[in-house]
């Protein structure tokens, strides 16, 4: 019963020392380990046992830490793909934010040259036209305009503001793509 109860001791201490074992530890620290874990396994058991009987408890330990090692790389694996996919979603939004900014900085672009010709054509005056009530209605056009140039260019400075910074993370996106690749080699 004793033998029992100290080879479930081992076992146990063994797990934890295989679970807290990082991912990256070389083939032949892990080797070692399965070594170890099965001589622990072993030298438990009564000296008259036979060897086929040890062979078998080898190969099921054996066949358990391959087991266990199939797992994790699986499940590591899925881990990475969910992160690249992940990664690969913000990316694919950054670039349709990225493309609808354009599309809206070119349509302010062409309101703004249609604006300044107004204005332009406005400041011109028109000759024959009499009368102060005139210059007063071409005035607040000028003004009006004016300010809605302002406006525009206000806009515009914003616009070019959120595009430098969807540049930026696209280029951090790309990065974090290319590190997690190095990483999953």
């Amino acid at each position: 019963m004793s033998t029992v109860l100290s080879n479930n001791k081992e076992e146990t201490g063994m797990r934890k020392t295989l679970s807290g074992a990082s991912s990256a530890s070389t083939t032949a620290s892990s080797n070692s380990l399965r070594m170890l874990c099965i001589f622990r396994l072993n030298s438990g058991r009564p000296t008259n046992t036979s060897i086929t009987s040890s062979d078998t408890a080898v190969n099921h330990a054996e066949s358990y830490f391959l087991r266990r090692e199939h797992r994790l790389s699986a499940r590591r694996k899925a881990e990475e793909e969910a992160a690249i996919n992940d990664y690969k979603k913000m990316y694919e939004k950054a670039l349709a934010t990225n493309q609808r900014l354009k599309s809206r900085l070119e349509t302010s672009k062409q309101e703004l040259t249609v604006i300044q010709d107004q204005l332009q054509r406005a400041q011109k005056g028109r000759p024959g036209a009499s009368g102060s009530n005139m210059l007063e209605t071409e005035k607040k056009e000028s003004w009006a305009l004016k300010k809605r140039i302002s406006d525009i260019e206000e806009q515009l400075k914003v616009k070019a503001e959120l595009k430098m910074e969807n540049q930026r993370l696209k280029d951090e996106n790309g990065a974090l793509i290319r590190v997690i690749t190095k990483l999953s080699k």
